[in-house]
C-alpha cells in the first residue's frame, strides 16, 4: 500500500517499525488511507483564491477520512495517585481510527507553523506511551509540491489571463495586504510580468520555509522528535494540484480547523 503512494510520488517515511505494523495490523485502514489521499485533489483556484490557508481543497481530504472512519478525537488522560485524582490532561487528534487491532491518530499540516510539527509528534509520543496509540500519523505539503508552487501558480494565472490587481478582483481573489500588493510592484519594476510578481509573493508569504512542509518534518524525526512511536510520515506530491475546479462536497461546515 505504501508503495503505491510512493509510485504516485508521495513522499513516505517511516520510523520504528510503522511500515510492519501498518502491513500486518492495519491493512484495511492504511488501505482507506491510500484511497482517500490518492483520490485527493487541489485546485488551483481554490489555492490562490482561499490565500493559501486551508480551506475547501483540505477540508475534502478531511472529509474522504471522516466518511471512513477517521474522526477527530479527545484522549483524556487522568492520574491518580493514592487514590487521589489529578488534573485531567485531554489530547486532540483530528483524525483518529479505531480498529480491532488498535488505535491510529493522523494530523493533517497543511500550512501552520513549523512548530506544530513538535506538537503533533509529541502528542503522538505521549498517548504511545500510554497505549493509546498503536502508530501516529502525519500529512503534509511534500517536496516536490513545495517546489512546484511558483510555476504552476504562474502558468495557471497566465492561462486565465490575470495581468493585473483587478483580474484579481474577477476571480474574488481578495485576501492581499498592502505589502503584498507593494512587494508584487516591487517585483513588477524589477521586470517580471504579473502573474510571475504575484505568484512569488503568493508562495513567499502564504507557503515559506518557516512553515509545515516535508523538509521541517524530515527535520524533526531526524532529530529524533516522536520517538519511540511508530511513525508514518506523507509529503503530498506535486501531481494532485490541478488546473481544473473541483465540486464542494457539500459538508464545509462539518470541520473545525483552528489548529
Amino acid at each position: 500500500m505504501l508503495q503505491t503512494l510512493r509510485d504516485q510520488g508521495f513522499d513516505v517515511l517511516t520510523r520504528n517499525h510503522a511500515e510492519a505494523i501498518l502491513a500486518f495490523d492495519f491493512p484495511e485502514e492504511l488501505a482507506e488511507l491510500v484511497a482517500a489521499l490518492t483520490a485527493f485533489r487541489i485546485s488551483l483556484a481554490e489555492l490562490v483564491g482561499g490565500g493559501g490557508g486551508e480551506s475547501r481543497q483540505t477540508q475534502r481530504l478531511r472529509h474522504a477520512l471522516s466518511a471512513t472512519g477517521w474522526a477527530k478525537h479527545s484522549f483524556n488522560v487522568r492520574t491518580v495517585v493514592d487514590g487521589r485524582g489529578r488534573e485531567a490532561i485531554s489530547h486532540e487528534v483530528d483524525h483518529v481510527r479505531f480498529g480491532p487491532t488498535g488505535t491510529l491518530a493522523l494530523e493533517i499540516e497543511w500550512n501552520n507553523k513549523d512548530p506544530f510539527f513538535d506538537r503533533d509528534l509529541e502528542n503522538f509520543q505521549r498517548l504511545h506511551a500510554l497505549s493509546a496509540i498503536s502508530l501516529g500519523i502525519v500529512v503534509t505539503r511534500g517536496a516536490s509540491m513545495q517546489e512546484a508552487f511558483f510555476p504552476r501558480i504562474a502558468a495557471w494565472m497566465n492561462q486565465q489571463g490575470l495581468n493585473s490587481e483587478a483580474d484579481l478582483d474577477r476571480l474574488n481573489i481578495t485576501e492581499r495586504t498592502r505589502a503584498q500588493r507593494a512587494s508584487v510592484a516591487t517585483r513588477m519594476a524589477r521586470g517580471m510580468s504579473f502573474a510571475e510578481a504575484f505568484a512569488r509573493t503568493f508562495v513567499t508569504s502564504k507557503f515559506g520555509p518557516a512553515s509545515t512542509h516535508w523538509s521541517k518534518l524530515e527535520d524533526r524525526v531526524a532529530r529524533g522528535v516522536g520517538n519511540p512511536c511508530p511513525l508514518l510520515l506523507i509529503g503530498l506530491p506535486d501531481s494532485l494540484l490541478t488546473d481544473q475546479p473541483l465540486e464542494d462536497p457539500g459538508a464545509l461546515d462539518l470541520f473545525s480547523l483552528d489548529d
